[in-house]
């Protein structure tokens, strides 16, 4: 049975039957594995965020240089007219988003489940990988 407070070992089943840690150095590859997971979980989160920014003033007009310049001829181009072009690139991009993010939940249960082992190192793991992340991550979100 495992303990359910947080503890400090190098023996630990994470996620499934076949990653049964039992050494110091698997635990340390599986604290580098955690931290990766977490790193690409905030990139991912980040790459959503570009992608939403990116795909926005397609969904809903937005105030444009044409819009300042021009606002009655804009204002009967919606943003899909004049940004997306089409529906089906439109369905492309939403495609893209629910992929996205299908993938950053899974993630996100996956390094939760992993937390939920009560292990230490692993939770250190996870919260390092998460701000490593966001650290690496975060500064990409304003690049243009």
């Amino acid at each position: 049975m495992m303990p359910m407070y947080f503890f400090f070992s190098d023996k630990v089943v994470l996620l499934f039957d076949f990653w049964n840690v039992h050494s110091p150095a698997g635990m340390a590859l599986s604290v580098l594995v955690m931290m990766l997971l977490a790193v690409l979980y905030e990139a991912i989160k980040v790459g959503k965020a570009k992608l939403l920014l990116r795909t926005m003033p397609a969904m809903a007009p937005s105030l444009s240089q044409e819009t300042l310049e021009e606002p009655e001829r804009a204002s009967m181009n919606t943003g899909v007219e004049r940004l997306a072009g089409t529906p089906q690139k439109w369905f492309l991009w939403h495609s893209i988003q629910t992929l996205l993010h299908v993938v950053q939940v899974v993630l996100g249960y996956l390094v939760m489940l992993a937390v939920m082992s009560y292990n230490m190192w692993i939770f250190l793991g996870v919260i390092v990988g998460s701000a490593i992340g966001y650290y690496i991550a975060y500064p990409l979100l304003n690049a243009r």
